[in-house]
């Protein structure tokens, strides 16, 4: 709720910048940003760090069971 309501103020801020029109289409943009950020960043952590994991165990079979074979 929070960063929704900052992300409102943000784009109606940088929106109002301009002075063309009302701010209230930046808010908008702005709150619809912050919870696209909100669901999207949870997943891109998650992704990278499944492929951390992945890679550091690759590395240990790899240093456990001999090179890779090229």
């Amino acid at each position: 709720m929070l960063s929704t309501a900052l992300g409102a103020l943000i784009g109606s801020a940088i929106d109002g910048a301009d002075g063309e029109d009302s701010t209230a289409d930046g808010a908008i943009i702005g709150a619809a940003t912050a919870t696209v950020v909100r669901a999207i960043v949870p997943l891109v952590f998650t992704y990278a760090v499944g492929w951390a994991v992945l890679k550091g165990l690759d590395s240990a079979k790899d240093a456990l069971l001999g090179g890779k074979a090229d």
